[in-house]
């Protein structure tokens, strides 16, 4: 028995393991690559490899799989309240015919997984702003992360925010309160950073401006650009030289880990980009919690 599968406009250039689990199932990392291997599962009636970046209209068959294997995205879904939907709608900065644009708490995941259920995507497909459409998620924010985050309301929309972020042409600020004096008051970090694939490490080159607004002997107030856009760039970045960000419990130093802070001091506060020569800017006003650590910390920032 075959099952085939014809792929969106939206997905263009999504790795293939990442299509699967966004449109069929949270099924495990090991078993795709064993049904990749064995041809089981095929892209065009070719075997291809997990990392295969799937293209408008390819054709995914998926032969004599067996589909009580894997979570089926529908009965994983988060069901959310009227109360939660209600909360994140008021965190709308702004409401158009092509995309939302949201102030996000920290605390929430934009799509669901294994480790969070509650999610942006399932609690906006039961908003009626998006009665007649659906939300579509165009790029990525760490569920600790607040801030400035994308929604877009159609599938023509979602592929043209997705490309101008992966063209580098939506331009982002962040604003981070980190440990400790960093020294030099502006300039560049550019290293390379490492993550693993299937066990497997891969190296990429990461680029972020970044300017100190305020400091003292105990704290920084960093305003960072990120030219590229890899997972977890900045919390990485300061981590490297010695100045994680308050409240990170996963990039932290030893000495660190009695002086705990259960937010992640990490806003993304302003994003810009360009559609049809109409420039979008939006800013995201910090979260009460970032706001009474400046004070505390006697920091300054003017643009309360």
């Amino acid at each position: 028995m075959k099952n085939s599968y014809k792929v969106d406009h939206p997905y263009n250039e999504m790795r293939l393991d990442r299509w699967i689990r966004n449109n069929i199932g949270k099924i495990p990392q090991g078993l795709i690559e064993k049904k990749l291997r064995k041809g089981i599962i095929k892209v065009n009636k070719k075997k291809v490899k997990s990392s295969y970046k799937v293209k408008t209209n390819d054709l995914i068959d998926f032969f004599n799989f067996k589909f009580e294997n894997k979570i089926n995205l529908k009965t994983n879904k988060f069901n959310p309240t009227k109360e939660i939907i209600k909360s994140n709608e008021n965190l709308i900065i702004d409401n158009n015919n092509d995309f939302i644009v949201i102030n996000k708490n920290s605390g929430i995941s934009v799509q669901g997984g294994t480790k969070s259920k509650k999610n942006l995507i399932d609690i906006f497909s039961k908003s009626k702003i998006f009665e007649k459409s659906k939300p579509f998620s165009v790029h990525r924010l760490d569920k600790d992360t607040s801030g400035v985050f994308l929604i877009a309301k159609n599938r023509e929309t979602a592929q043209l925010l997705t490309s101008l972020f992966r063209l580098r042409k939506v331009y982002k600020t962040y604003l981070a309160i980190c440990h400790g004096e960093i020294i030099k008051d502006s300039g560049e970090w550019k290293n390379y950073l490492i993550r693993y694939e299937n066990n497997k490490p891969i190296k990429e080159e990461a680029k972020t401006i970044y300017k100190v607004l305020d400091k003292n002997s105990l704290c920084s107030l960093v305003e960072m650009k990120p030219i590229t856009g890899r997972k977890h760039q900045l919390r990485k970045q300061l981590y490297s030289i010695g100045h994680p960000i308050i409240g990170d419990q996963k990039y932290k130093l030893n000495v660190l880990n009695k002086s705990i802070n259960k937010n992640l001091m990490l806003h993304s506060y302003k994003i810009k980009f360009m559609i049809n020569r109409k420039k979008y800017t939006y800013t995201a006003l910090l979260p009460d919690y970032f706001k009474k650590l400046i004070k505390t910390k006697r920091l300054s920032f003017s643009n309360f």
